[in-house]
């Protein structure tokens, strides 16, 4: 096996790429251990002898799969957790999205005269005051109290 150190270095130097990167065919290997000067280099790379290999990347298969997973909500266990609870999810925010259905639930009873403004008032109070875990909860406590009939928001 010929030394083709010094043929490896023009050719890295004319391919602009690294010596690691400079691919010869093991064909024409007696050819290009003939080659001295950096015409020669030229000439057999211009005839495909010499070439240079592609950029090595970084996969991103892994990462994609594990976007997929945190999409259907996998991966969010406690080793996975980094801040703390009311850092992941605000009281003010987890607040805001049971109150804002349960009032909007009230309004739509009170339009639709279901129930009237007095007890549209007494029920908002009891809600503001985080009586109603949900607005399911709140229509379980209608129902008990007879103020609604089952199956009223269907």
């Amino acid at each position: 096996m010929a030394d083709l150190r010094n043929q490896r270095r023009m050719a890295s130097t004319l391919l602009k790429c690294g010596s690691n990167r400079v691919w010869m065919d093991h064909d024409r290997i007696d050819e290009i251990a003939k080659a001295v000067t950096k015409d020669d280099i030229r000439i057999l790379i211009r005839g495909e002898a010499i070439k240079s290999k592609q950029v090595k990347g970084i996969s991103r298969g892994r990462k994609k799969f594990n976007a997929e997973q945190k999409k259907k909500g996998r991966r969010r266990g406690y080793g996975s957790r980094k801040g703390a609870k009311y850092a992941r999810l605000p009281r003010k925010k987890r607040w805001i999205r049971t109150i804002r259905p349960i009032r909007s639930y009230l309004k739509t009873l009170r339009a639709e005269e279901k129930i009237d403004r007095t007890i549209y008032r007494k029920y908002y109070r009891k809600a503001k005051g985080g009586e109603f875990k949900s607005k399911r909860h709140l229509e379980t406590h209608l129902i008990s109290d007879g103020i609604i009939k089952e199956g009223v928001n269907q």
